[in-house]
């Protein structure tokens, strides 16, 4: 097999076996006849492990990073693009010819891409659950967006709010609920951030950013109170297909 047609690429992250990643560019391989590419997981116990997956894979061309390294995988790259610094967050990684590593932020645009089909003129704030590094590019495309946003979190930070504060008040003022803790994936399915579901409405949207399972705990009870749901599916593959022009350009 030629060298020119070797393209390695993979996912960064902790616990990653049941990754959508994987899978995804796989069948996209195959499926487009890229021969020679191929997409591994790397799955590493402390971030610390990151350079020597990179001294030990010289061939890898471009990486996906998923929790809980978003953030602190940041130290360890040459470069980032304006927005994942901005964002404060990267999930794309392009390794150049020179070996260099690149930060990139694709969620955002994934986010924004999959939440925009579902906006109502009564849509107007946005709760983000969690304020990891899911959340961060959550934030950034609300922005974009221009949707006022409020964060919620167990612990008390400056700029977000308590659990324990939301209330009929809330859901009225606030009419999209995002959840960007990784509270409800696969395998603890029965687990779900602790809301008054009773006060989520029609006017409402519930989007998960978890994609395993389909349906989440969070998904199942805003939807059995007519809430418009949406999970993280498509928001993956939007970002996936972002992060493979960047890899190739």
């Amino acid at each position: 097999m030629s060298e020119l047609l070797r393209k390695r690429f993979g996912l960064l992250g902790r616990n990653i076996s049941y990754s959508f990643s994987k899978g995804y560019f796989t069948e996209k391989f195959a499926n487009e006849n890229f021969e020679g590419h191929s997409y591994e997981n790397f799955d590493i116990a402390t971030i610390d492990e990151f350079l020597e997956v990179i001294s030990n894979n010289k061939d890898l061309k471009g990486l996906n990073v998923t929790i809980p390294y978003k953030e602190t995988i940041i130290p360890y790259l040459q470069k980032l693009s304006k927005k994942a610094a901005q964002i404060g967050a990267v999930n794309t990684i392009k390794i150049t010819k020179k070996g260099n590593l690149k930060g990139y932020n694709t969620d955002y645009f994934g986010f924004k891409k999959s939440l925009q089909p579902l906006l109502q003129a009564y849509h107007k704030k946005a709760l983000i659950l969690g304020t990891g590094g899911a959340s961060k590019g959550v934030a950034f495309a609300l922005d974009e967006l221009d949707i006022p946003y409020t964060f919620v979190s167990r612990e008390s930070k400056e700029n977000s709010i308590g659990y324990e504060l939301i209330n009929a008040t809330t859901f009225d003022n606030y009419q999209i609920i995002i959840n960007a803790t990784p509270v409800g994936t696969s395998p603890n399915t029965n687990a779900c951030p602790d809301l008054p579901y009773e006060f989520f409405t029609t006017k409402h949207i519930a989007y998960d950013l978890i994609y395993n399972p389909a349906e989440t705990q969070f998904l199942k009870k805003a939807a059995a109170q007519g809430a418009q749901t949406q999970n993280g599916l498509d928001m993956l593959i939007f970002q996936a297909e972002k992060a493979w022009k960047i890899w190739n350009r």
